[in-house]
């Protein structure tokens, strides 16, 4: 029998390496500036074309390499950082493993141009595939300029699986901040599509974040500073007042390095226990220094991921940290010199010897449904249902069932109108015919916000309503550059922007379905949404928004209502087109009939 097992060639070994290694631009972007890091520099650009499929280039003035580093760096695990095993616990840079250029140069065209400070003259490399194509002398400046043309060029299936435009940029602005976030003292400048994105200078720490986030990011912060023997911290958490309803803004960050850790997020939700409302997420920026030899960061490709030799002592000292400056905030506020001088304590009131106590006054027989039972809910939408003409919409769901169901509801609702009951303010349940239906009444919600957004979205022309006084609403650059994206659509669903600047949104107008207070939230949300769903057509990205839309105004679970919203809220989900599935698939109501119900009282 002949042998079968052979050894893979070079450039198939490569290109396994980079499927490690490479999963998408942003994995380019992370390795390229990590290794501009190691070399010194303290100066580093990014350039980006159409979300970096066309182009990624990293441009450092460090220590550059010689003709021969040059390239040798292209070859497998070739590294000056490891030449022994033990190394392999005493690391002190980032890129340590010798594969990320190998990998990258296996699927795109790489060009390097790279020159030491003590020589005359550089050194450039051009490679397809693995294949140096080109090594010639060449006159260029101290440093390394590194472009990544066509990535995955010679892999389309990897190609095929990139998302949109909007995704992959964002996937590796998340990476520049990560780094940039790290080294406050280097500057880094980000172009995309020939747009600036991000021009930090050299700052301290506080300054950077403000930098990355936007100038209001400088108000939420609350100082973390701890060392001990086992761990030193540093850095912020944001106020609890100022909690997202998103995990965006959460970063670790281990000996300069960035990580993610469910565990060391939970030790830091758990300082904030009780200052949170359910659901919100606090933002935090934690660096923490530990001894190199009680860390392993060789568990991950791409290095996100580390094990600790005394994680629950560090958990407990996180934990206790970050709870002991929340509590020196809440009892010591730090001095705010551009405080307003009109909320300080007159002097006299130091004089005053007695107070007395408010009076409040109650009316037990308010209604606030009383001249509204028309609207379903206190500040959302009215929920009359429009015309079903638009049916076209739903092309390629199967609605046989459904419609079903539907018509067997409507027939027994006419032949035995039941009484509806609100279930700990969680359910619904009503009595039909041939048994009775429970009804979720915030997915339920859902659904009927969702097509009747939909329905306004893509059938009616959107209506806005003018704002009497203008809102002004804070974002990251990175989220300023997707709502930018989205202007269109969003203006097609009626919203009415004014200015869009580097940090913040002026909104004039907003539809008519929503009221001004949500508008933050809602746009939050949907910026979330939009990043998971990963719309890439024209009418995808109005069905993300839909949904995202109908999520963030739905009745939530705990809110009490009338019997005649609780009519409203049944009636009008059986008007829908596909009433028995909230827009994120999962089922609205559930029916049981008379035969069930009493299987339940004779099984035994």
């Amino acid at each position: 029998m002949s042998d079968i097992i052979q050894l893979l060639p070079d450039h198939v070994a490569n290109q396994i390496a980079a499927g490690e290694v490479v999963q998408r631009p942003a994995s380019v972007v992370k390795e390229l500036m990590e290794n501009a890091i190691d070399a010194g520099a303290t100066s580093i650009t990014l350039l980006i074309t159409d979300a970096g499929k066309t182009l990624i280039q990293v441009i450092d003035n460090g220590k550059g390499m010689s003709a021969t580093d040059a390239r040798l760096s292209f070859e497998r695990h070739a590294t000056s950082k490891i030449k022994d095993a033990n190394d392999l616990f005493n690391i002190n840079t980032k890129g340590f493993r010798g594969e990320a250029l190998a990998s990258i140069a296996a699927v795109a065209h790489v060009a390097l141009k790279t020159k030491q400070e003590d020589e005359q003259l550089g050194t450039q490399i051009k490679i397809q595939g693995s294949k140096i194509t080109d090594q010639d002398v060449i006159s260029t400046s101290k440093g390394t300029s590194i472009s990544v043309k066509n990535l995955f060029f010679n892999i389309p299936a990897r190609r095929n699986f990139l998302k949109s435009d909007t995704i992959e940029t964002r996937h590796i602005v998340d990476e520049f901040q990560r780094v940039a976030l790290t080294h406050p003292a280097i500057t880094f400048l980000m172009h995309h599509n020939g747009n600036e994105i991000y021009n930090l200078k050299e700052s301290n720490l506080r300054k950077r974040i403000v930098a990355v986030f936007g100038i209001k990011m400088n108000e939420k912060l609350v100082p973390i500073n701890e060392k001990t023997d086992l761990i030193t911290i540093e850095g912020f958490v944001a106020k609890p007042e100022f909690s997202k309803r998103k995990r965006g803004e959460q970063f670790f960050f281990v000996n300069d390095r960035y990580i993610k850790s469910s565990y060391l997020n939970h030790a830091v939700i758990n300082a904030f226990d009780g200052l949170l409302e359910k659901g919100a997420h606090p933002s935090y920026f934690l660096y923490l220094k530990v001894p190199k030899s009680t860390i392993d960061i060789n568990i991950h490709p791409t290095k996100t991921e580390i094990k600790f030799e005394n994680e629950k002592d560090i958990y407990a000292i996180l934990r206790a940290t970050v709870k002991h400056s929340l509590g020196q905030y809440n009892v010591a506020p730090i001095l705010d010199f551009n405080r307003d001088n009109t909320l300080d304590t007159p002097y006299n009131f130091n004089t005053k010897t007695t107070t007395s106590t408010p009076k409040i006054s109650v009316d037990p027989n308010f209604n606030p449904f009383k001249n509204s039972e028309d609207n379903y809910h206190h500040e959302e939408v009215s929920f009359v249902k429009q015309s079903q003409s638009w049916e076209s919409l739903y092309t390629g769901i199967d609605t046989s069932e459904t419609t079903h169901q539907q018509q067997l509801f409507n027939q027994e609702e006419t032949t035995e109108n039941g009484k509806t009951f609100q279930i700990q303010k969680k359910y619904l349940l009503s009595s039909i015919k041939s048994g009775m239906v429970l009804i979720n009444q915030n997915l339920a919600h859902q659904r009927i916000l969702y097509e009747d957004f939909l329905e306004s979205i893509t059938v009616n022309e959107a209506t806005s309503q003018q704002l009497l006084f203008p809102i002004q609403i804070s974002f990251s650059k990175s989220d300023i550059e997707m709502i930018e994206s989205m202007q269109t659509d969003l203006e097609n669903t009626g919203f009415m922007f004014d200015t869009i600047s580097n940090e913040s949104v002026v909104i004039k107008g907003i539809p008519t379905s929503i009221t001004e207070s949500k508008i933050a939230l809602l746009l939050e949300q949907l910026l979330e949404d939009m990043k998971i769903e990963v719309p890439e057509s024209s009418f995808s990205h109005f069905d993300v928004m839909a949904k995202s839309f109908a999520k963030s105004l739905a009745i939530k679970t705990g809110t009490a209502l009338s019997n005649k919203e609780q009519e409203n809220l049944v009636h009008n989900l059986f008007s829908c087109k596909e009433p028995a599935a909230a827009p994120s698939g999962k089922a609205t109501f559930k029916t049981l009939t008379i035969k069930e119900i009493d299987a339940i009282f004779n099984s035994h």
